[in-house]
């Protein structure tokens, strides 16, 4: 088996890396102002500690968001793909919006989806 365009190809890659970032170091601009070092934000000058604990809600919406979104990606292909897929693609993309429909029912239910500080016991 020859690997010899594979070490050749490697060996490009890194000579590239190199010279890029050699040239970022040459060519760069280097100032120190008394201000370059200080977190700056949308024209904003932090205040307080960047460790701020968030509670885990934000975190489980986040995570909610990208499960139903990939979701939405799935159903996107189906609707493009409909007319090759035909009623049995109708029936399981009608199932798979169903279980979407049921899981976020269900996280309604157990109050994953609830901001106020109260928790339903039902």
């Amino acid at each position: 088996m020859d690997l010899w365009p594979l070490a050749v190809y490697l060996v490009i890659v890194i000579m590239l890396v190199v010279a890029m970032l050699g040239l970022s170091f040459v060519l760069g601009q280097r100032h120190h102002n008394r201000a370059t070092g200080t977190p700056y934000e949308s024209g904003i000058l932090s205040q307080g500690s960047a460790r701020v604990r968030l509670s885990a809600k934000f975190y489980l919406v986040a995570m909610f968001f990208v499960i139903f979104d990939l979701e939405a990606v799935f159903i996107f292909a189906w609707a493009i793909s409909v007319r090759e897929t035909g009623w049995t693609g109708y029936g399981e993309a009608s199932l798979f919006m169903a279980v979407l429909l049921a899981t976020l029912v269900y996280l309604w239910r157990v109050g994953a989806l609830d901001w106020s500080g109260s928790r339903r016991t039902s």
